[in-house]
């Protein structure tokens, strides 16, 4: 018997709810770096074999200059202009919610979003999101882009693990209950 495959939220904010500064700044993340310590991503990343990654959150992690991390998946960059593929990104110009539907109607493993926020509201709009891995950053920022938008219609979660990290990071697992 075939297991479906589940869309999966992995994404870090400080403890006011931004995913990045007003200026897309995202150093507040560095505050938890520890070495040795990945709160958990290999193991998670190991998991899924697609990325749905909104576009100014691609063209971010690119202008970093380290390239990107998820060349050996299948990977769509939501957007509205189209771009030509590069290596395993598509820039998918399409309806997200037909995408994620058809992307869970196929054999494979789980579905990573990357974010941004404008891909995650979407995405909880119309209840495809299916597990939240939120990892909290002990800062509040005050102000930037929040990861949730007003909106949206009540979801019930169920708390599956909150882990406490020695930096202060704490990542709460949590999945969807129908």
């Amino acid at each position: 018997m075939r297991s479906e495959r589940k869309v999966i939220l992995y994404i870090a904010m400080s403890l006011d709810g931004y995913i990045a500064k007003p200026d897309d700044n995202l150093d507040f993340l560095t505050m938890v770096e520890e070495e040795g310590q990945d709160y958990g991503y290999t193991t998670f990343i190991e998991s899924v074999d697609t990325v749905i990654i909104g576009r100014k959150t691609y063209d971010k992690i690119i202008s970093l200059g380290s390239g990107f991390p998820h060349n050996d998946k299948e990977v769509f960059v939501i957007t509205r202009t189209p771009r030509p593929t590069i290596g395993s990104g598509q820039f998918y110009t399409g309806n997200l919610k037909s995408l994620i539907l058809n992307l869970k109607s196929k054999d494979g493993k789980n579905i990573f979003v990357d974010g941004g926020a404008e891909i995650v509201n979407e995405l909880l709009k119309d209840n495809l999101i299916d597990e939240f891995y939120i990892s909290i950053i002990p800062v509040l920022l005050g102000e930037g882009i929040s990861l949730f938008k007003g909106g949206l219609t009540e979801m019930k979660l169920e708390l599956i693990s909150a882990t406490q990290f020695d930096k202060g990071l704490v990542q709460l697992h949590y999945a969807r209950t129908f």
